[in-house]
C-alpha cells in the first residue's frame, strides 16, 4: 500500500477517482464473475425445477370427489355458497375426466346435484354431512333419503365423512343414522373413514353395505415413491377383514412436509398417475380427492387442505395425464428475473471496485445470485398460494422482511469482498508527525464533562498539557454537575496547568453534551482554526495533534477522525470481550467507509475545521448522537473527512453490562434520530447532498441495527405463533421453509463474516474473535429496542456512560439482564413445546425450532456477558503503569 503524506500531497484525503460504471462492468474479471455466477444460478434453478416423468395414463378416472366451491365461497355456515350455474359448469368439467362423482352434503343447491349431473351422464355417490349438531344431522339425513330415492343416477348413499376420525359423534350414533337410511332406501349405504377406524370398529363395518375408506399416504408421512405400494398394502389389510368398495385417494400440491411426504405439484402428479395405472390393473373403484382446489378448508384443516384438487381454483388442470410434469411451469421467467436483478446489483457494486480479485468477485456475485434466488422463490411461492386478505398482509410483511434481510446480506457480502479481496486502498492517510517548524493551525480542544471522577479528568488534562504541538488551547466545560466535590478539583487543576487551560462550570445547562460543546465553540479563541473534541477519560499521545492536524492543509477536509481505543483491557473477561468488539468497527468498518468518504464521526479523538462547524450552526442539540449527526451534516455540505486507523488516544470502557448496554442504546437511538432528521439526504433521489457511496455506507451501516429491530419483532411474532402451534396445531401451521432459511442463513453468515474480517483486519486470535461476536450478540435486544424507540419517538434523555464504577455482585449481573433472561426462558420454553408437540416430524418443524434456537442466542449471550461482567476482576487501574509514571514525572512519550 502507498502511504500519502498530507503535507507533500494535499489531495491525499480527496475522494478516490471515480471509475465509470460501464468501464467497471466491462472489466474482464468482473464480467467473468458475473457470467459464471449467472450460469451457476441458472443451473441451480434447472436442477431445482427439473421435470418428473410419471407413467402415462390414457384411461378414464374412476371417480372424483366433487366440491364446487369457487373463490370467495365456503362450506362453513354463513358464507357464500356455489350458485347453480357454477355447479353446472363444474359438472361439465368433471364429466370430461370421469363418469362418477361423490358429494359431501345435500344442503342447499347441493341437493340438486344429482339432477344436474344427469345431463352430463354422471353417476353420483351422494353424501350427507354429519357433525356435532344433532338437529342439522337429522335434517341432512332426511334430505339424503329423499334426494337419493328420487334420483336414478345415484349409485350409493354416504352417511357422514370421517365423523369417527374427528370424534364428532359416537359410533352408536353413526350406526343409528346408517340404519335409518338403510330402512328408507333400496340404495347401498356406506360411510367414509380412515382404515384404522374400520379395523377398530367391526360393528360399524357390519352396519354398512359397502366399506368406503380414505387412503391418504401424505398424512401418514409416506414418501411419494412408496405411496402407491403403501395404499395397496393398507387396502389389502382392510380387505382381509371386510370387502371394500370404493376407496378415496389423493395427494396435495402444496402444504407442509409430513415426514417423508412432500406436498408439491410434481409429487401430486407422480402419485396419482402411478395410482391410476395400478388401480386400472386391479380394477379398483376409487374417487380422487378431489376435483378442484378448496382453499376455504385451510382455515381449519391446514394449508395442504386447500390443494388436493386435480385442478386449481380457476379450474385449470395442474398437470396432464401424459408427458413430463414441472413443479413451476413459469420458473424460467422467475429465474431470469432473479438472475438479471442479482447480476445488475452485483455488477454495479463490483464496477466501483475493479481491484477486487477474481475469487472475491466470484464470491460476491455468487452470494448475490443465491440471495436473489431465495427471494424469487419466496415470491414464486406466494404467487402459487391462495391468500386471504389477512394472509396476504402477513405474507407481504414476511416477504418485505426477507427482502430487507437479503439487502443486508448483499451489503455485508460486498463489505467482505472489499475487505478480504480488495487490492487498492486509495485513502490511507499519512500519520507521520509534521516536522518542527511546519505551518500548523491553532487547535482548541474541548472536553465536556458531567459528573465525572475528578482524578480521571486530571489524567486526561495532564496528557493534553504534554502535547507536542506549538499552538493549542484546552476548554473544559462542566455541565449539569451539582456536586462541587466533582467539578471544583478539576477547576483547580486547570488553573495549575496554566493559561492554555480554561474551565467553565455551567450548572444546569440545556442540550446535554451538545449544549456544552456549543458553549465551548462560542468561547473558542478567535485565531483557532480547528476544534478538537475529547472525552473526559481519554489519554492522548503527545503526537496526536502534530500527526493529525496537518491534514487540514487540504482545504477540502472538514474533519479528521482517529479511532476510539481503550487502555483498561485489564485482564477481566468482560472487558476483553468489549475491547475486541469495539476494535472490529474501527479497524475494519471505518477503513472501508473511508474509501468513499463516509466515515462516522465520533465525539472523541476528532478534529473539526472551525469554519465548517460554524457553517452548519454547531452541534445539534436535538439528537443524543450529536457527533455522528455533525459528520453527516459536514458531508452534506461537501466537506471531506480523513480517517486513520492508528490509535492516538485511549479511554476506558464501561465497567458493567448495564453501562455497556446503555452506551449502545444511545448510539442506536441517536442513529435513528439522525435517519429521521436527514431522511431526504439519505433516501430521496431528488436530494444530491450526499454521494451514492456515502448514502450506501450510511444506509447499510445502520441496516444491521434495523435488522436487530426486525429480529425483535419477528421474535415476538414467533413466540405468539409458537403458542398457536402448540395449542392449535391445525389452525397454526409452520411457515414455509423459504421464510425460515434466510433467518438461519443470516446468523451463520454473520459468524463467518466476523471471523473472516477479524482474521484479515484485527490483530487477535480466534478466541477473541468469538468473544467479540458474543459481545455483539449480547447487545442485539438493546439495539432492537433503541431502533424502534428512535423511529417512533422524537427524544430521549442523554444517557451518560458510567466509566469508573465498581463491578456489581453476581446476582446484580443477572438482574442487569433480567429482561433478556425472561425472553431467553420464554424462547426455550416455546422451542421445547413445539418440539414435543410436533415430534419434529416435518422439515418445517425442525427449521422452526432451529429459528427459535438462533433467536435465543443473543439473549443467551446477554445473560452470559452480564454474568461475566459481575464476576470478580483484577483491580482496575485508572491507567497503565507507564501512564501513571509519566504523570508523576510530568512527561509523556509519543507511544504511550
Amino acid at each position: 500500500m502507498t502511504q500519502l503524506s498530507a503535507l507533500t500531497q494535499p489531495g491525499a484525503a480527496s475522494t478516490a477517482p471515480r471509475i465509470g460504471v460501464l468501464r467497471g462492468l466491462l472489466h474482464p474479471t468482473t464480467l467473468m464473475a458475473l457470467l459464471f455466477a449467472a450460469a451457476a444460478s441458472f443451473g441451480a434453478w434447472s436442477y431445482h425445477e427439473r421435470a418428473v416423468t410419471p407413467p402415462d395414463f390414457h384411461g378414464s378416472i374412476s371417480g372424483l370427489a366433487f366440491s364446487p366451491y369457487h373463490a370467495g365461497e365456503s362450506g362453513e355456515a354463513g358464507h357464500a355458497q356455489p350458485t347453480k350455474a357454477e355447479i353446472q359448469s363444474d359438472l361439465k368439467i368433471a364429466a370430461g375426466l370421469t363418469h362418477n362423482i361423490r358429494t359431501y352434503t345435500v344442503a342447499g343447491e347441493f341437493a340438486d346435484i344429482p339432477a344436474m349431473a344427469a345431463a352430463d351422464r354422471l353417476h353420483v355417490s351422494l353424501g350427507a354431512w354429519l357433525d356435532k349438531d344433532a338437529a342439522a344431522n337429522a335434517a341432512e339425513i332426511n334430505r339424503l333419503i329423499a334426494v337419493g330415492n328420487h334420483s336414478p343416477n345415484v349409485d350409493r348413499l354416504i352417511v357422514g365423512n370421517e365423523t369417527q376420525y374427528r370424534g364428532d359423534i359416537t359410533t352408536a350414533q353413526l350406526e343409528g343414522y346408517i340404519n335409518k337410511v338403510k330402512a328408507s332406501t333400496h340404495l347401498p349405504v356406506t360411510t367414509a373413514e380412515d382404515p384404522s377406524v374400520w379395523l377398530r370398529h367391526p360393528s360399524l363395518a357390519r352396519s354398512v353395505d359397502v366399506i368406503t375408506i380414505h387412503l391418504l399416504p401424505y398424512w401418514q408421512g409416506v414418501a411419494v415413491q412408496k405411496s402407491v405400494s403403501y395404499i395397496m398394502a393398507e387396502l389389502d389389510a382392510v380387505h382381509r377383514a371386510y370387502p371394500t368398495k370404493p376407496i378415496e385417494v389423493g395427494w396435495p400440491s402444496n402444504g407442509v412436509t409430513h415426514a417423508d411426504a412432500v406436498a408439491s405439484r410434481d409429487n401430486q402428479a407422480l402419485f396419482l398417475r402411478q395410482f391410476f395405472v395400478a388401480a386400472e390393473r386391479r380394477h379398483l373403484n376409487y374417487f380422487v380427492m378431489e376435483a378442484f382446489d378448496q382453499p376455504w378448508k385451510t382455515a381449519f384443516e391446514g394449508r395442504a387442505a386447500g390443494y388436493w384438487g386435480m385442478m386449481d381454483l380457476s379450474r385449470h388442470a395442474k398437470w396432464s395425464l401424459t408427458g413430463q410434469v414441472v413443479e413451476d411451469p413459469n420458473w424460467k421467467l422467475w429465474a431470469g428475473f432473479s438472475i438479471a436483478i442479482a447480476a445488475l446489483v452485483s455488477g454495479l457494486l463490483l464496477s466501483r471496485r475493479p481491484d477486487i480479485t477474481l475469487p472475491g468477485k466470484l464470491m460476491f456475485a455468487g452470494l448475490a445470485q443465491g440471495f436473489g434466488a431465495v427471494l424469487a422463490l419466496v415470491l414464486l411461492a406466494m404467487s402459487g398460494d391462495y391468500l386471504s386478505g389477512a394472509a396476504l398482509a402477513i405474507w407481504s410483511a414476511l416477504a418485505l422482511g426477507q427482502a430487507l434481510l437479503i439487502f443486508l446480506l448483499i451489503s455485508d457480502s460486498f463489505e467482505m469482498a472489499e475487505a478480504l479481496f480488495g487490492r487498492v486502498w486509495k485513502r490511507i492517510p499519512s500519520t507521520t508527525p509534521a516536522p518542527l517548524g511546519a505551518a500548523l493551525p491553532k487547535v482548541s480542544v474541548h472536553v465536556a464533562i458531567c459528573n465525572e471522577p475528578p482524578e480521571m479528568v486530571k489524567l486526561t488534562l495532564n496528557a493534553l498539557a504534554n502535547l507536542d504541538y506549538p499552538d493549542f488551547e484546552v476548554l473544559v466545560i462542566d455541565n449539569n454537575t451539582k456536586d462541587p466535590a466533582l467539578w471544583e478539583p478539576v477547576a483547580e487543576h486547570c488553573a495549575r496547568l496554566g493559561a492554555r487551560f480554561r474551565f467553565f462550570h455551567l450548572g444546569k445547562w440545556p442540550g446535554f453534551k451538545a449544549g456544552a460543546l456549543n458553549f465551548g465553540l462560542r468561547e473558542t479563541a478567535r485565531d483557532a482554526e480547528v476544534i478538537g473534541v475529547l472525552d473526559s477519560d481519554y489519554i492522548v499521545r503527545r503526537d496526536w495533534l502534530r500527526s493529525m492536524a496537518a491534514h487540514f492543509a487540504n482545504p477540502a477536509v472538514g474533519f479528521v477522525q482517529s479511532p476510539q481505543d481503550y487502555r483498561d483491557n485489564d485482564g477481566s473477561f468482560f472487558k476483553r470481550l468489549m475491547f475486541w468488539e469495539y476494535a472490529g468497527f474501527f479497524q475494519n468498518g471505518m477503513v472501508t467507509r473511508n474509501e468513499r468518504n463516509a466515515v462516522i464521526q465520533h465525539g472523541t479523538m476528532t478534529l473539526v475545521r472551525k469554519s465548517a462547524l460554524e457553517g452548519v450552526n454547531g452541534w445539534a442539540e436535538w439528537t443524543i448522537c450529536e457527533d455522528s449527526e455533525l459528520g453527516l451534516k459536514l458531508f452534506r455540505q461537501g466537506w471531506e473527512a480523513v480517517y486513520s486507523s492508528q490509535s492516538f488516544g485511549k479511554g476506558v470502557m464501561p465497567d458493567d453490562f448495564a453501562a455497556f448496554r446503555k452506551q449502545r442504546f444511545r448510539w442506536a437511538f441517536g442513529a435513528m434520530q439522525i435517519c429521521r432528521g436527514h431522511w431526504k439526504a439519505l433516501l430521496s433521489p431528488a436530494n444530491k447532498d450526499l454521494t451514492l457511496g456515502q448514502r450506501w455506507h450510511f444506509i447499510t451501516g445502520w441496516m444491521p441495527w434495523i435488522g436487530d429491530a426486525l429480529g425483535l419483532a419477528f421474535l415476538g411474532m414467533g413466540l405468539a405463533w409458537s403458542v398457536g402451534l402448540i395449542v392449535a396445531p391445525v389452525r397454526f401451521e409452520f411457515p414455509i421453509a423459504l421464510f425460515m432459511l434466510p433467518s438461519i442463513g443470516l446468523f451463520v453468515f454473520k459468524l463467518v463474516q466476523i471471523f473472516s474480517l477479524y482474521a484479515k483486519r484485527v490483530n487477535c486470535g480466534w478466541a477473541d474473535r468469538l468473544g467479540a461476536a458474543v459481545a455483539g450478540l449480547a447487545l442485539s435486544h438493546t439495539i432492537g429496542k433503541a431502533v424502534w424507540k428512535g423511529l417512533l419517538i422524537r427524544s430521549a434523555p442523554f444517557l451518560r456512560t458510567p466509566k469508573m464504577e465498581n463491578a456489581p455482585a453476581l446476582i446484580q449481573g443477572l438482574v442487569m439482564a433480567r429482561e433478556e433472561l425472561v425472553i431467553l426462558v420464554a424462547t426455550w420454553a416455546a422451542l421445547i413445546g413445539v418440539a414435543v408437540s410436533s415430534n419434529l416430524g416435518t422439515l418445517e418443524a425442525k427449521l422452526w425450532c432451529t429459528v427459535l434456537f438462533t433467536q435465543s442466542l443473543p439473549y443467551l449471550a446477554s445473560v452470559f456477558v452480564a454474568v461475566m461482567a459481575a464476576l470478580p476482576a483484577p483491580v482496575r487501574a485508572l491507567a497503565p503503569a507507564s501512564v501513571r509514571a509519566a504523570e508523576k514525572n510530568g512527561v509523556f512519550a509519543a507511544g504511550d
